[in-house]
């Protein structure tokens, strides 16, 4: 129990040190910042949610003594709790009778968490711009206008203008994007990390097989369906529906990882898909398209594992 408390401190004063890195301004303080869940899903993973919850509520104190409650409220709603949650999420396990055997919680329910969680952040800080869309909107458009024009009374050039409306639709649904990646990323590198050291208490999933419960599918369209309703409800459904869009991404990541498998430029396509994401940003579209193709039509059952290995040429 006290390796767990120590445990728990440590961590919880690395996370609080990562998020509050983007105070210095630097270019690398960002990636810092977005590591900030990490140090608490690690102390989950690896000795228990306790040492996690330890983590978030060190991490949550030091942050408020040093820079404010306010700041204390950001990182216990976007990085403390959705970090210990997922944490323990994925040691949950129960008994299957079917084999006798121990059913861990799945890879896929862990993503659409993230994805849930990743709009549920969002969500939680539209109330500091406005308590309706149309005052949300107002209220972020000042924002950007003040971020692209810091010292002027002026909001611009009709380009910035047209640049700023453009940014005030598509911040919400990008941040949920971006939001529920993070949560992800930074789960799976965790146990990665626990993996690599013998601390984890579960058996790795095969990631490339994952999937989605049934009602995941019905979930995606209601929230499509919603994001074309007018006022907050909108605006919610819309921001719900790029994080799932994002989950969908992911899914589509695993289908590629499945039906290249026997392919022998596999590493080459796969480095290639990569970067072309990382570089370019718009092809994780066709990501997330491939994860709605392969929830509808089974493609890995189709192509991926039903194929054979490939033959060696002597």
């Amino acid at each position: 129990m006290l390796r767990i408390v120590f445990v728990g401190i440590g961590a919880g004063i690395a996370a609080a040190l990562l998020f509050a890195s983007v105070v210095s301004g630097a270019l690398l303080s960002v990636l810092l910042f977005y590591l900030a869940p990490l140090p608490i899903m690690i102390a989950a993973l690896g000795w228990s949610h306790w040492a996690g919850l330890i983590a978030a509520t060190v991490s949550s104190a030091s942050l408020a003594a040093a820079l404010g409650i306010h700041f204390c409220l950001a990182f216990v709603i976007g990085v403390a709790l959705p970090a210990w949650w997922l944490g323990y999420l994925a040691l949950l396990a129960r008994p299957n009778p079917v084999d006798n055997d121990v059913e861990w919680y799945p890879a896929g329910r862990l993503v659409l968490w993230s994805a849930a969680i990743g709009s549920l952040i969002v969500i939680a800080a539209i109330p500091q711009f406005g308590l309706d869309r149309q005052s949300f909107q107002a209220g972020l458009k000042t924002a950007l206008q003040y971020l692209f024009h810091p010292q002027s009374e002026t909001s611009g050039t009709s380009d910035t203008t047209a640049m700023i409306d453009l940014l005030v639709l598509a911040v919400p649904p990008l941040a949920a994007f971006v939001s529920t990646l993070t949560l992800a990323f930074n789960l799976w590198c965790a146990g990665s990390i626990v993996r690599i050291s013998g601390r984890l208490q579960r058996p790795w999933p095969d990631i490339p097989t994952m999937t989605f419960p049934k009602f995941a599918p019905a979930l995606l369209a209601a929230a499509v369906i919603g994001a074309f309703l007018p006022g907050m409800l909108g605006l919610v459904s819309g921001i719900l529906t790029a994080s799932l869009f994002m989950a969908y991404a992911l899914l589509g990541f695993c289908v590629l990882h499945a039906i290249t498998r026997a392919m022998r430029s596999r590493g080459f396509l796969l480095a290639g898909t990569y970067a072309a994401v990382v570089v370019l940003g718009w092809p994780v579209l066709i990501m997330t398209v491939l994860g709605l193709a392969d929830a509808a039509l089974n493609l890995r059952a189709r192509i991926g594992f039903n194929r054979p290995p490939p033959v060696s040429r002597s």
